[in-house]
């Protein structure tokens, strides 16, 4: 039986071993740090306070449990790749051997160099201990408002957000969406919240659909949301902004998602790289020279058929999961593998509340509930196609479970 090794639970991770549990040659491995799926797709609401923990994580173990008997999980820091002997090397552990690997690490955030003090003052998404610490410090200063804490300043709830693509924007409307809401519940004479989304780009949701832009745009401003593009940070220090200009804004919390790049793991790979620290791959997702290593999701540049570049997203790595665990087994039989090719299906945007926008097929276009709904719709369908995976793990390990209310309930 061929040792197949995932090394990241992430979309991708996840994927591939569900692909590729189903052909019975295979036994499959995946190696993660942390003992949690992060489902970073639902980020804005659980930052906001409207998701708990338990809508944004999925126990690994219980996954693998309840895939196959030939699927394991292994809690481990994978650090590097020795090819000759075909071993992961881990830290604190053996390494682990592979006949076919598969990088999934995923992304972290990109603190440019260029901005200063950026990593040691502000809030980030791409992790959910990040995620976790800014909901602690705002629910906390939530809770002082709430006792008509007499507080340091005006403007003590200025949210300022770095980045305005896909999480940016979703995190702005949803954070929006939610102050109108605890406005209702706090002190009338003390309520002073602003919220400001920035970004050096000309327009936010850069590479986008037009009709996603404008709509959003429209839904930003309803919102009362600051939108200032064409706008470059040069330093941010603690409750300060200073621009390039010169100019300066105050600001009590800062969440910031400027920017992805590759996770450390692959900055050990012997291989080609792009500016994101991104794995360059061949048209088969394989290291080149290496045709037993392949690599998906936003660790690695994905490019469709024509060379066009396809965006980060959950969609794109669940696509190059499929198609890899698909190789594996084709090169298995001695079959020939088609080279790699995937395309947008479609792109919703959450904008706060029930409200969403977002393109079908490059054709049909939809916003507001009608729009939410489809986007709750493709989410639930995934998040429950796990749980059910989830639950059939703890049944095998002698643990009663049940699915109540859309959340994994012991």
């Amino acid at each position: 039986m061929k040792e197949v090794v995932i090394i990241g639970a992430g979309y991708g991770g996840l994927r591939a071993a569900e692909h590729l549990c189903k052909d019975e040659r295979l036994h499959v491995t995946i190696i993660d740090q942390n003992p949690y799926h992060y489902m970073q797709t639902e980020a804005y609401g659980f930052i906001a306070g409207r998701f708990d923990m338990a809508d944004v994580a999925i126990n690994v173990q219980s996954f693998t449990d309840g895939l196959s008997e030939r699927v394991d999980f292994k809690k481990a820091k994978a650090l590097r790749i020795d090819e000759k002997k075909k071993e992961v090397e881990l830290e604190n552990a053996e390494a682990h051997s592979y006949d076919y690997l598969i990088i999934a690490v995923g992304a972290r955030t990109n603190f440019f160099s260029f901005i200063k003090g950026a990593r040691e003052h502000t809030y980030g998404v791409k992790n959910i201990e990040r995620a976790f610490g800014f909901r602690q410090v705002f629910e906390d200063r939530l809770y002082q408002k709430l006792q008509d804490a007499k507080l340091d300043r005006k403007g003590d709830l200025h949210i300022a957000i770095a980045g305005a693509g896909l999480s940016g924007v979703e995190i702005a409307a949803e954070m929006a969406f939610m102050l109108e809401c605890y406005r209702k519940i706090l002190p009338t004479d003390n309520v002073a919240f602003q919220i400001s989304l920035i970004d050096a780009a000309e327009t936010i949701l850069p590479g986008m659909d037009p009709y996603i832009i404008k709509g959003t745009e429209k839904r930003l401003g309803e919102l009362g949301v600051n939108i200032f593009t064409n706008t470059f940070i040069a330093e941010i220090e603690e409750r300060v902004i200073t621009f390039k200009d010169g100019t300066k804004q105050d600001f009590d919390f800062m969440i910031y998602t400027a920017g992805i790049k590759a996770s450390e793991f692959v900055d050990a790979l012997a291989c080609e790289k792009n500016r994101q620290n991104q794995i360059v791959p061949d048209n088969y997702l394989q290291l080149t020279d290496n045709n037993d290593i392949f690599a998906i999701g936003d660790c690695t540049e994905l490019r469709d058929i024509e060379g066009k570049m396809l965006p980060p997203t959950a969609q794109t790595a669940e696509k190059s999961a499929a198609y890899v665990a698909k190789c594996i087994s084709k090169i298995e039989s001695d079959r020939h593998i088609e080279p790699f090719d995937a395309s947008i299906d479609g792109v919703f945007v959450a904008l706060g509340g029930t409200y969403a926008i977002g393109v079908l097929f490059g054709k049909v276009k939809v916003k507001g509930y009608p729009a939410y709904l489809l986007k709750k719709l493709i989410t639930r369908g995934y998040r429950l196609g796990l749980e059910l995976k989830v639950n059939a793990g703890y049944k095998k390990r002698g643990i009663k479970s049940s699915i109540i209310a859309g959340n994994c309930r012991i």
